[in-house]
């Protein structure tokens, strides 16, 4: 365990078991105006421990709970992982922000649902550490101080997620609000916005199961779509279609199994003005 100290700023603590990254981490943390305090943990195990509300070295000024406002975490570690460690720090009353350092990419999607604010892929440099910190000023605390864990409070049902997608090694955040529909492709599912359309490893009924009481209805085997974008539903000799609006007019097939229950949801959903 070791600190930094330097001027008033951000305080954060950097977990890694590998050495050279924790002390590349550091470095870089220091040279950057917006970190006052350093902290830092060579696993899970040590970063919990440091948090401790009874920790003297931690504590501020007149009060026992100890002050950081973000953990820079490696996702891989011995022991309990960078993701373990996350929902333990969730759970807490006021957590600190977390930002997540790796040379995985395939866990990006898990670490922002668990509320992550960044998501930093190895080698780091100083311009990515310095904009993952301007997020963490947004987020943070005006005390940095986290109380001792108690009940999460649970996501609101208006509160919109974000799906990292990957491309070209730039992790892009693609606001579920702006999905039209999503399409089945084996394993994965592609993302249809206005603006474009982006694969993600994790396949429809997951999403559907995830996204069902936000307004997303399945209406056949490989199409999950937005309700509140439906503008008709249409019947052929060949079945059921809809159409969606919201962007560039597009027709998808409804299958007889979906038929009911779609219609079902049409009645009770509010419509688009």
């Amino acid at each position: 365990m070791g600190t930094q100290e330097r001027a008033p700023g951000l305080v954060v603590l950097v977990v890694d078991d590998e050495t050279a990254g924790l002390n590349e981490m550091k470095h870089m943390l220091g040279d950057n105006s917006r970190v006052g305090r350093i902290l830092a943990a060579s696993d899970a195990a040590e970063a919990l421990r440091m948090l401790r509300s009874d920790n003297p070295e931690l504590a501020e000024r007149g009060s026992h709970r100890p002050i950081v406002d973000a953990v820079f975490a490696d996702v891989v570690m011995p022991g309990l992982s960078g993701l373990e460690l996350a929902r333990v720090l969730t759970a807490f009353a006021n957590p600190p922000a977390l930002v997540f350092l790796t040379a995985h990419g395939e866990n990006a999607l898990e670490a922002f649902e668990i509320g992550a604010v960044d998501y930093i892929m190895k080698p780091a440099n100083e311009e990515r550490i310095d904009r993952a910190l301007k997020k963490v000023e947004t987020v943070a605390p005006a005390t940095g101080a986290i109380a001792p864990p108690s009940e999460p409070e649970p996501a609101r049902q208006g509160d919109d997620e974000v799906i990292p997608v990957e491309l070209a090694g730039t992790t892009k955040l693609v606001p579920r609000s702006h999905v039209r529909w999503v399409e089945a492709q084996g394993d994965y599912a592609r993302l249809h916005t206005r603006d474009g359309s982006h694969l993600v490893r994790i396949p429809l009924s997951q999403l559907e199961e995830k996204w069902s009481e936000v307004g997303f209805v399945r209406i056949h085997r490989s199409y999950l779509v937005s309700l509140s974008l439906i503008s008709e539903l249409r019947m052929s000799s060949s079945g059921y279609s809809v159409l969606l609006a919201g962007g560039e007019l597009r027709e998808l097939p409804v299958s007889r199994r979906h038929t009911r229950e779609l219609k079902n949801r049409l009645v009770r959903a509010p419509r688009l003005g």
